[in-house]
């Protein structure tokens, strides 16, 4: 019976002419849809200079920001240590979309609740639905930590987390002794880094104990970085020094757990007695600086310990990762690492030649931003645009005097605070040769037929980019990787019915 069952893909299945009539008749009958030449002849203004002024002047609406709220970075933050919960206090929904969006990227389930705020609660307060939330997590779940973040519905309310997490305690909701972290995370201010700033700060400060003794060990903090690879690198790396080291926020068991027909709801991550302990540590190591610039200023104040900020992206990046573990551990670096570099830098020398002289427009999160712009100059890339939708001041600046440094930044132009469709604006006037980006840049890449890199986060349309590393030398081989071979994929497309590029060169 199998046999006679034909299913077919999505991709195919609506080019049936059956559903083209109906996609007819819907327009005519029931969309009052412009005609197509109506449409066509407005999208080709769309990609003009005189839509990009009007564009430019855009002040009340945000078309397809480069950012998610607050919640979805403190959920990130959270679990990333072991036997931990995340929970959002707020409704459902939101929490749906947080775990729907880490699930389409990372291809993993990413445990999280939610006590599911309604009406009533948006009226009368949410603590009851806390009180009952976090009686059934305990009872159901048996998490050795909660961590609580906010969405929109308890800040515009003005819900008291600490308030409600004490009457908790006190009313007997949560066992004896409960470990409950939270943090405020409003998701109509900033971005998905400031709330896993906000989160990963408020677990340093609530849950960490300073001892006064301090121990030889660093705490190493990546910041928000969805490329699990990247956790498992910079622990290959401190293994090589032969560092002892607290990786605070360790996602890489949790969303890159092994099928072993058992599903666990904890896989591992930083052990929360290690994040009690992280204040004791003699140093802390941070690789991204905008997303967590209020962790740097709380460590720095209340552990008074020397915490060294790196970007740890390309030849310069890596130099500045081995030196600051270098520096901090008083540890030679390892001649592994040192052969490390020598290959990474004969793979840039023998793909210079392709990457020289090719201009590249960026978005990403503004670590990663100026992380890539630097390592693009480095390859002999020119810089177009860089555009962000959640770029401080600070990040601005640093970018603009990282593209004065070199000659291939002399002509770009820096964007902190703009979306998608400004993005596409720029492109189709001033188009470059490469797009470097996210998934939802492929949108761009088809209306401007400029070829897309994809490097960032959220990656939705590729299978386990976020398997591999992106920092230290090793991840900049993969960078590389990806950037010159889109640019062969290109010159292969360019060059099909000619004899200027063939498989022998």
């Amino acid at each position: 019976m199998s046999k006679d069952i034909k299913v077919k893909d999505h991709i195919t299945l609506f080019e049936d002419e059956r559903f083209g009539e109906m996609f007819k008749r819907k327009r005519a009958l029931y969309e009052n849809a412009a005609t197509e030449e109506e449409v066509a002849k407005t999208l080709e203004w769309t990609l003009g200079e005189e839509y990009k002024e009007l564009n430019f002047k855009r002040e009340h609406l945000v078309v397809n920001p480069l950012k998610s709220c607050q919640p979805l970075g403190a959920l990130y933050a959270a679990i990333g240590f072991d036997d931990t919960m995340p929970y959002v206090h707020g409704s459902q929904g939101c929490a749906a979309y947080f775990r729907s969006h880490f699930c389409r990227h990372f291809k993993e389930p990413f445990p999280a609740v939610s006590d599911s705020m309604t009406e009533d609660a948006a009226v009368f307060g949410g603590h009851n639905n806390m009180y009952v939330g976090l009686d059934n997590v305990y009872k159901l779940y048996k998490p050795g930590m909660v961590a609580i973040c906010t969405s929109c519905m308890a800040e515009v309310i003005g819900d008291d987390l600490n308030n409600f997490v004490k009457n908790a305690k006190d009313q007997g909701n949560v066992p004896e002794g409960s470990i409950i972290t939270h943090a405020h995370t409003p998701s109509f201010v900033g971005s998905h880094i400031t709330g896993y700033d906000n989160m990963l700060s408020s677990m340093l400060a609530q849950v960490g104990e300073k001892t006064g003794e301090v121990k030889d060990r660093i705490n190493v903090i990546l910041g928000f970085d969805t490329y699990i690879g990247n956790f498992r690198e910079i622990k290959r790396i401190l293994g090589l020094f032969g560092v002892d080291f607290i990786l605070l926020s360790d996602p890489s068991y949790n969303l890159d757990s092994p099928t072993d027909g058992h599903y666990k709801m904890f896989n591992g991550g930083t052990k929360i007695a290690d994040l009690k302990d992280a204040p004791n540590s003699k140093a802390t190591l941070i690789l991204q600086k905008y997303a967590t610039a209020k962790t740097i200023e709380f460590i720095e104040k209340e552990w008074a310990h020397p915490v060294k900020v790196v970007n740890p992206f390309g030849i310069k990046g890596s130099d500045d990762l081995m030196m600051a573990i270098s520096e901090l551990t008083g540890k030679e670096i390892p001649a592994e690492i040192e052969n490390e570099r020598g290959r990474f830098v004969d793979a840039i020398g023998d793909s210079y030649y392709w990457v020289h002289g090719k201009s590249f427009s960026l978005n990403a999160d503004p670590d990663y931003a100026f992380g890539l712009t630097r390592m693009v100059m480095e390859l002999g890339g020119e810089i177009k645009h860089v555009l962000l939708t959640n770029g401080t001041k600070d990040w601005e600046a640093d970018t603009k005097a990282l593209l004065a440094s070199y000659p291939q930044g002399s002509e770009a132009e820096v964007y902190s605070n703009k979306d998608m469709w400004h993005f596409r604006s720029l492109l189709a006037t001033d188009p470059c040769d490469f797009i470097i980006g996210n998934s939802f840049a492929k949108y761009l890449m088809r209306d401007t037929g400029i070829p897309l890199i994809r490097i960032g986060f959220p990656m939705f349309d590729r299978q386990f980019l976020h398997r591999y590393p992106t920092i230290g030398y090793m991840g900049g081989l993969n960078l590389l990787n990806w950037i010159v071979n889109t640019i062969l994929d290109e010159t292969d497309r360019k060059t099909m019915y000619t004899t200027s590029y063939d498989v022998i060169r």
